[in-house]
């Protein structure tokens, strides 16, 4: 009998793009069910009674909720490609030697993806979005070469790429929220 596995999101939330990167990294099939936050399902309401949030992972009728406790339990459950480092020291993915934060390899945790990857690709994907809706740049590549190196690989990865909504979907999504807020400021 095969597993029963839902994911109830929402297209464009990074917490629920973490979740769906995990499952494409496992190659774990799923069904993904669309959420309204402004109508929640009765299963949404039943799956997380207190916070009645996104996202929502189901396996064979057990819900769990936020998103990093969720990749734990996709990598402890289903094995294959590991998300989380089997090392205590190689988890943090970084290297604190010389009293400086650095990237190594392609990624946080060498050259795959993992879960320090997944938990920071809003840094990778939202915030270019961010910036282009405010028409600024924060992420600047001479000013952070090896973040935006990183930021790079991190959307140009297979597994990340096919979780990603359409950037001019949140560039427009962005705007509209900036304008609705500046015109709440001038009243």
């Amino acid at each position: 009998m095969a597993d029963e596995v839902k994911l109830y999101g929402v297209a464009g939330s990074p917490f629920v793009c973490r979740v769906s990167i995990a499952l494409n990294l496992k190659e774990i099939k799923h069904e993904f069910v669309v959420e309204d936050l402004s109508n929640k399902s009765a299963d949404l309401i039943k799956y997380n009674p207190v916070h009645k949030k996104v996202p929502v992972f189901v396996h064979n009728g057990n819900p769990i909720s936020e998103s990093l406790v969720i990749i734990e339990y996709i990598d402890e459950t289903w094995k294959g490609v590991p998300i989380l480092p089997q090392d205590d020291y190689e988890r943090l993915g970084l290297d604190f030697g010389r009293n400086s934060l650095t990237i190594r390899q392609e990624f946080f945790g060498g050259d795959s993806i993992n879960l320090v990857d997944i938990s920071a690709v809003f840094i990778a994907f939202w915030l270019g979005a961010a910036e282009e809706a405010l028409g600024i740049k924060i992420l600047a590549k001479d000013k952070f070469p090896k973040l935006t190196e990183w930021a790079d690989n991190c959307i140009n990865c297979q597994a990340v790429k096919d979780c990603l909504p359409p950037r001019e979907n949140i560039v427009a999504f962005l705007r509209v929220g900036l304008a609705r807020h500046d015109s709440v400021r001038r009243l």
